[in-house]
């Protein structure tokens, strides 16, 4: 789940706020929040955090990282049902019912349900957001049936032993269009090169700035008011991840840093967006399709481990 509102606002910025119906921001008020100044590290209550003046980033231990691989696992299988299930004629709130299926199963609870941001209306009422063709973010599955040639986007999260862990997918309903292959293709690719560029004395601007160089060769809009994050032990954690941004810029990456990095294009190639009624739905301003795809990631002396591939 893309939310930016609950970290710490960069330059004084304020957080999201109730969203009226089509709101439509300009220039991303989150653009800079990677690039917070971080101090030395200094230990905790035997915990390893990192201190800036906008954000506390907390450094995972291996432990911990391989219990954030297991809430990771359990991510990876419901989203692997989910899109399985993802046939034409299918309810979005029968994927919702399977993914909590699945979630039960493993012992698992969802960080999405219930979880009400500054900005929503409501708290969010389900355990996956469900979200079709311009929709790109944050879909209630309703009693929508999905049709042949959809695109759908599904993000998913699980608690597991107080660990979090969260990833997303993008696909179609049935054999991909060619422009439709070659968004989520672009949205696929972007992800692999954020995740590439997560190595270990290397800036969150380079994740970044990898990101964004995918989407904007392809011609594709992309905002920063939505991006990855850090996650772990709630599912928004500093320090936040744009998905475009200036390399060599930002916190410096250290092993045991977590993050989601998730990526969302607009395929019109307007970087606007707009919010539906429900408070929580976003989608493209220009009505063109989107996709978007997230990994959980942890940073390690041996370069990227991805958390939630199955």
């Amino acid at each position: 789940m893309m939310l930016l509102s609950d970290l710490p606002s960069p330059n004084g910025a304020e957080s999201l706020s109730a969203a009226p119906r089509r709101r439509q921001p300009g220039v991303s008020r989150w653009s800079r929040s990677a690039y917070a100044s971080v101090r030395s590290p200094r230990s905790v209550g035997g915990r390893t955090r990192l201190e800036g003046k906008r954000c506390v980033v907390e450094i995972k231990t291996k432990g911990e990282i391989e219990a954030i691989r297991a809430a990771g696992q359990v991510v990876a299988e419901t989203l692997d049902s989910v899109r399985a299930h993802a046939l034409a004629g299918t309810r979005l709130s029968e994927l919702d019912d399977l993914a909590r299926a699945v979630l039960k199963r493993a012992g698992a609870q969802s960080p999405f349900l219930g979880y009400k941001p500054a900005f929503a209306p409501v708290p969010f009422p389900a355990v996956i957001c469900a979200s079709v063709n311009d929709a790109a973010l944050h879909g209630i599955p309703g009693r929508r049936c999905l049709a042949a040639g959809d695109l759908v986007s599904i993000d998913c999260g699980a608690i597991l032993d107080g660990w979090v862990a969260d990833a997303a997918t993008s696909f179609t309903v049935g054999p991909p269009g060619a422009d439709d292959e070659r968004l989520i293709g672009a949205a696929t690719a972007a992800l692999r090169a954020g995740i590439g560029a997560a190595v270990a004395g290397a800036r969150i601007g380079d994740i970044s700035a990898a990101i964004g160089a995918v989407g904007r060769a392809a011609g594709y809009g992309i905002n920063t008011d939505f991006g990855g994050h850090g996650v772990g032990r709630t599912m928004h954690e500093s320090p936040s991840v744009p998905n475009e941004g200036a390399p060599g810029r930002g916190m410096m990456l250290r092993p045991g840093l977590v993050v989601a990095i998730e990526p969302w294009f607009i395929a019109g190639g307007n970087d606007k967006y707009q919010i539906d009624d429900d408070g929580w739905t976003i989608r493209s301003a220009d009505g063109s399709r989107t996709a978007h795809v997230e990994h959980t990631i942890a940073v390690t002396a041996d370069g990227p481990v991805v958390l939630t591939a199955p």
